[in-house]
């Protein structure tokens, strides 16, 4: 694949010669774009170096080559890595003053860019504005991490990782669709804890991996994507909101509020049944048997469907080991739900591992059946049917 990468003046710029090289070892053709005030932080010979081509930063080098029509046109994704906030508000207002944004305004492939900067100016009005344009005309703009910034600063702001910019990016390249744009989801993945003491706790054995790959399978199609995880196995996706939870009473109210925002909610977290009537707050002794009185937790998945809107897609799990098939019908149509996943968990098989079978039901019976397919295939047929009943042109 022909990639650009796009380089703006940030500190965070250092990471993105690590992203260049697990493109190129991914055997990718990458051409590197930086901006004059990217070069101040790393120099032409390491990108050089590292790309195996010339770099440039302004439309007058090798004028013969057409490099600000040619680079954009010939590109199956421009990433830029880091973005300031100046490199956006240049995109979201058109300017083409240096072969970086002008490449942008010839590119017709997929665009993402990744924001780092301090968390004042992520914050701000303006910036917003600027990723809501850019957004809005379909590309993707990843959320940037929250941690550690230049100096003593601590917020969000942060350039992802390269590592998780590079599993982002492998998403964009092999998407089946970018069908989604312009999209709101809600995703939740993992499992509640429930608990009884400060130490013990009711659970389960989900890994949030099902979850987590339709996330990153939404962001890759172009979906603004919230993912809201409970606990966890796996290393989240870059660039998407997350919001975290413990129990399933926060799950619920988190739940509930997103997704009256969302076009299309996919509810593939797995919360407990059950909680104890009342927690102890002191560690409780082993003294003998231990009598547990517990009371159900709230339907989030009814409440949702309760709330449905008729523009709206929801997706519902039902985990089985038994009688999967009729219940999972009954469940679909009890939940308010256009789609329900089976998946047969007999004997703990799918947690935590790469692969799931599953088959999706919609009012009519099956729509898909995926047998022993990676959790990543496994999202991509679960967004095939969501996006198939999304209107065509956004909320009626």
């Amino acid at each position: 694949m022909n990639i650009v990468l796009g380089v703006s003046g940030g500190i965070a710029a250092y990471k993105a010669c690590i992203l260049l090289r697990l493109l190129k070892e991914s055997g990718h053709d990458v051409h590197v774009v930086p901006t004059e005030a990217a070069l101040k932080f790393v120099g032409e010979a390491t990108w050089e170096a590292l790309s195996g081509h010339r770099v440039a930063s302004g439309v007058f080098s090798d004028v013969s080559e057409v490099k600000h029509v040619r680079l954009g046109r010939q590109a199956d994704l421009v990433v830029v890595a880091p973005a300031t906030a100046d490199l956006l508000a240049r995109a979201a207002h058109g300017r083409a003053d240096d072969l970086l944004t002008t490449t942008l305004l010839t590119a017709t492939c997929p665009v993402v860019f990744a924001p780092a900067m301090h968390t004042e100016m992520w914050e701000h009005a303006a910036t917003r504005a600027n990723v809501a344009i850019l957004r809005e005309r379909g590309n993707h703009v990843v959320e940037p991490d929250s941690g550690r910034l230049t100096g003593a600063d601590t917020g969000p702001g942060r350039l992802p990782e390269p590592e998780s910019l590079f599993a982002l990016i492998k998403g964009f390249l092999t998407s089946p669709a970018r069908d989604l744009v312009g999209r709101k989801v809600l995703v939740t993945a993992g499992g509640t804890r429930e608990p009884i003491d400060p130490v013990r706790f009711i659970g389960n054995h989900s890994s949030g991996r099902q979850g987590i790959a339709l996330a990153a399978a939404a962001a890759a199609r172009g979906a603004e994507v919230h993912l809201i995880a409970a606990h966890i196995d796996a290393p989240l996706p870059a660039g998407i909101s997350v919001e975290r939870v413990s129990t399933t009473g926060e799950l619920y109210d988190a739940t509930v509020k997103a997704a009256a925002e969302a076009d299309a909610a996919v509810l593939a977290a797995a919360p407990a049944d059950f909680t104890p009537k009342a927690a102890s707050d002191r560690k409780l002794k082993r003294k003998g048997d231990l009598d547990l009185a517990l009371t159900s937790t709230a339907d989030i998945a009814a409440a949702v469907g309760r709330e449905k809107r008729a523009d709206q897609v929801l997706v519902v799990f039902a985990a089985e080991t038994h009688d999967g098939p009729e219940h999972a019908m009954r469940k679909r149509e009890a939940k308010g739900a256009d789609l329900v996943v089976l998946n047969d968990v007999s004997g703990g098989a799918v947690f935590g591992a790469a692969e799931n079978s599953v088959t999706v039901f919609d009012e009519r019976g099956e729509v898909d059946v995926r047998e022993h397919a990676s959790k990543e295939v496994v999202a991509d047929a679960i967004w095939d049917a969501v996006s198939a009943r999304l209107p065509l042109s956004g909320r009626d």
